[in-house]
């Protein structure tokens, strides 16, 4: 049975950076060189050029041999960054070029522009020197100005013709990730009793917007006090706004169990929280709600990479310290569903 699962499991190709090269240079019209491939990512490849220009470039590529789909399909972060340029008061990389490529053999590319900068998490990263209290203030302001633009445009009126996932629906998704995770009897429980109420409470839906999945400051190229742009569109979907609000409240969150710096200088989620609604021009309703689901959809996600990790026998201090912040993460998505 082994045997016949490994022969059943898609070969992932080895990417041809002369190829991906060539075709990039074509997509954009100019000669590209220093072909490097960038860290970070593991939905696609990616790879800064520079132009002829001596303009630097990043290529998006899918990964060779597996269908682009999903959150392996560059063409759609593509069209989805395109349209957002229409988006006034939100920063992204310009689409400079596509290459549909013959999937699975030949991957999809796409070239975009590239953004100066730092992506600096305050909250989840270890580092020697960090960025001024006001610069990072700053940027965070900024990220909550920008979510609040970029969800007050109706899709359709960016061309984006997708169906919205339902709440519902985002609560079936992790609860389907735990049930493949062996998880100890009391975080189990406490899984359980999160799942009831999330489903039994979930509030009514605001008007569909785009969301990008992951909207955070480590998400955002960042010189000074300003995001220059925003970057790793690959999981965006359409649905309620309220969730990608609640996951930048938790990344700010100084009670956030796995933060390494949990003091380090930014805005308190309950002000980035009144920076969206200055920007929005409204109140934010039924919020316990979403700070309780983006808790279990970590907590989740952290048992899946743990789960990996044990697999490829590569626990590290960072997976064993996503593992003790599972049953907090699920203690704390509880009490924002008995407020």
């Amino acid at each position: 049975m082994a045997d016949k699962k490994q022969a059943e499991r898609p070969r992932i190709g080895i990417a041809d950076p002369a190829d991906i090269s060539a075709r990039a240079a074509r997509a954009v019209g100019a000669t590209l060189r220093d072909l490097v491939q960038l860290t970070g990512g593991a939905s696609s490849l990616t790879y800064s050029a520079t132009a002829d220009t001596d303009t630097r470039v990043v290529v998006k590529v899918a990964p060779p041999g597996l269908a682009p789909v999903r959150n392996r399909d560059v063409l759609r972060q593509a069209r989805l960054l395109t349209a957002l340029t229409e988006v006034a008061d939100l920063a992204v990389p310009r689409v400079l070029g596509t290459d549909t490529g013959s999937p699975p053999e030949v991957p999809p590319l796409f070239v975009m522009s590239f953004a100066d900068g730092e992506s600096y998490e305050p909250r989840h990263v270890a580092v020697e020197q960090r960025p001024s209290r006001t610069q990072v203030r700053g940027r965070a302001a900024t990220a909550a100005r920008m979510l609040a633009a970029l969800h007050a445009v109706a899709p359709a009126k960016l061309g984006i013709d997708e169906p919205a996932a339902s709440l519902e629906a985002e609560v079936e998704r992790w609860t389907k990730a735990f049930a493949t995770c062996e998880l100890e009897q009391s975080t189990a429980s406490a899984e359980l009793d999160c799942r009831r109420l999330l489903t039994t409470a979930v509030p009514a839906p605001l008007r569909p917007a785009v969301l990008h999945g992951d909207w955070r400051l480590g998400n955002m190229q960042c010189v000074g006090d300003q995001v220059h742009a925003v970057i790793d569109w690959e999981i965006w979907s359409i649905g309620d706004p309220r969730l990608d609000l609640a996951w930048l409240r938790l990344m700010s969150d100084p009670s956030h169990p796995t933060a390494i710096a949990p003091n380090a200088p930014t805005l308190e989620p309950d002000e980035l929280l009144a920076r969206y609604e200055a920007a929005n021009g409204a109140l934010v309703a039924d919020l316990g709600w979403f700070d309780a689901i983006v808790r279990y959809k970590q907590a989740a996600a952290s048992a899946l990479l743990v789960k990996n990790a044990e697999r490829r026998d590569q626990v590290t201090e960072r997976v064993e310290r996503m593992r003790g912040g599972i049953p907090l993460l699920l203690t704390a998505a509880l009490a924002h569903l008995d407020h």
